[in-house]
């Protein structure tokens, strides 16, 4: 397995980043939250799980080890693949993914794109005993107030997202507003804001101005 590849961002997309690793590039699926840490140009390593089918291998890559650890442990569970599990890992932290299966948070996994009401409710029982315990709090107490922080701002996400892939703040910004209905339809109807489908949505808003 390839634990990990490091070297210099070659290029970056809405899914993907090109990691240049002994002159060779490396295309590996990111989530949006990842990328936004990532400039071209500048030397980056990302933890990373092969995924290897009939037809494709495909390099899923993430921020440290911990991610890639949750992101394996997902796909033990019934129904979810590495597209379901990276969307997981979109939506929620590895933490406040542990935070949700060992409180019942049905409302949490049901916020990922692609997981109904049955859905989640099989989730929490399949993964009750994988994840394991919070690891940056101790404790209920840490718990909670890991919960109650909850994930950064859909806004925040966005914008970094796209100053990573290369547009200036101003660009970013409007982007950001001509989303914004989109985002809050979301946020009545599901408690969250899909940042996968905002940033394309976004980058269609982008693409259409220059």
């Amino acid at each position: 397995m390839i634990a990990f590849v490091s070297g210099p961002v070659a290029a970056l997309a809405p899914s993907v980043a090109v990691i240049e690793v002994g002159g060779v590039g490396m295309a590996v699926q990111c989530t949006p939250n990842t990328l936004s840490a990532l400039r071209v140009g500048q030397d980056a390593r990302l933890a990373t799980s092969l995924v290897v089918r009939e037809d494709s291998l495909t390099l899923y890559g993430f921020a440290d080890d911990d991610e890639r650890q949750v992101f394996e442990l997902l796909q033990t569970a019934s129904g979810v693949g590495p597209r379901l599990a990276q969307a997981m890992l979109g939506v929620h932290s590895p933490d406040a993914l542990r935070i949700a299966v060992s409180t019942g948070d049905e409302k949490a996994l049901m916020a990922v794109p692609g997981i109904g009401k049955k859905g989640a409710q099989k989730l929490l029982l399949e993964l009750k005993d994988k994840l394991g315990a919070p690891l940056g709090s101790s404790g209920l107490v840490g718990a909670q107030r890991a919960a109650a922080s909850g994930p950064a701002p859909w806004t925040e996400q966005l914008s970094a997202a796209l100053i990573g892939l290369g547009y200036a703040s101003r660009e970013a910004e409007e982007a950001v507003g001509a989303v914004t209905p989109i985002a809050e339809a979301a946020l009545a109807e599901t408690g969250a804001a899909p940042v996968p489908q905002l940033l394309r949505a976004a980058l269609q808003t982008l693409n259409r101005t220059r």
